[in-house]
């Protein structure tokens, strides 16, 4: 197996749009199915007009323009050591906020 797949993680976080519908938003998951497909979550950075944040949607990654110019809007989780890959993972968790 080649490291290409890494290659499609590495989207999370950045900015993209895509090219049918042009919405656009941070890509905030990648997902792989087992009929090949590739795709990405673009999750609407700005709120509606009734002040609640919108949903994201699911699209293949060749239909993205990804914004690598502009950095990442937040810091991509390290998948391969430390707190994430350990499996204590979730915002609540990390930050000591369990009900």
């Amino acid at each position: 197996m080649t490291d290409t797949y890494k290659s499609h993680i590495e989207l999370l976080g950045y900015k993209a749009r895509d090219k049918v519908t042009n919405m656009e938003g941070m890509i905030d998951h990648v997902g792989f199915d087992a009929y090949g497909c590739v795709q990405a979550s673009i999750k609407p950075t700005e709120l509606d007009k009734d002040g609640k944040v919108r949903d994201g949607y699911w699209f293949d990654i060749t239909r993205l323009d990804v914004d690598f110019d502009g950095g990442r809007v937040v810091d991509m989780p390290d998948f391969s050591q430390g707190y994430v890959a350990e499996g204590r993972k979730g915002a609540a968790e990390k930050h000591g906020n369990l009900g």
